[in-house]
């Protein structure tokens, strides 16, 4: 009887073996494919390198006349300031200066993102002794 049931089970392990490939690489958590990083700039948005190694991204608004301000910890909506084509942009005490690749934020008195610029490469990690 015990070998009447270890025939079938190797029968049946041999045909289950043939309906399919196994592939146990990517059940393991450590191995198999790399999985590729997605982009973290948001959709149709700019993104802009400042000093301090932070970033800010901007995306425009109705042909120009808003702009949404990215920012790390919050996102705003800023109107245009002054005449049709001003870089200029702001919401209560907070203001965007957008000039060719450069942007400058003033929150009050303060500027928290300053020398900001887009179509800057990474910068070159340096070796600390």
């Amino acid at each position: 009887m015990q070998g009447k049931l270890s025939i079938a089970g190797l029968a049946c392990v041999v045909l289950l073996a043939g309906c399919g490939e196994v592939n146990v690489r990517k059940y393991l958590p450590f191995g198999g494919d790399p999985i590729q990083e997605r982009s973290r700039t948001p959709a149709n948005a700019t993104e802009y390198q400042c000093a301090a190694g932070k970033r800010i991204y901007v995306r425009t608004l109705e042909g120009g006349a808003a702009v949404w301000l990215i920012l790390p910890e919050r996102e705003l909506r800023l109107e245009r300031i002054g005449a049709e084509n001003s870089p200029r942009y702001g919401k209560g005490n907070i203001t965007l200066d957008l000039s060719g690749n450069m942007a400058a934020i003033k929150d009050g008195n303060a500027i928290p993102y300053l020398d900001c610029k887009t179509g800057v490469s990474e910068p070159a990690a340096t070796a600390k002794p």
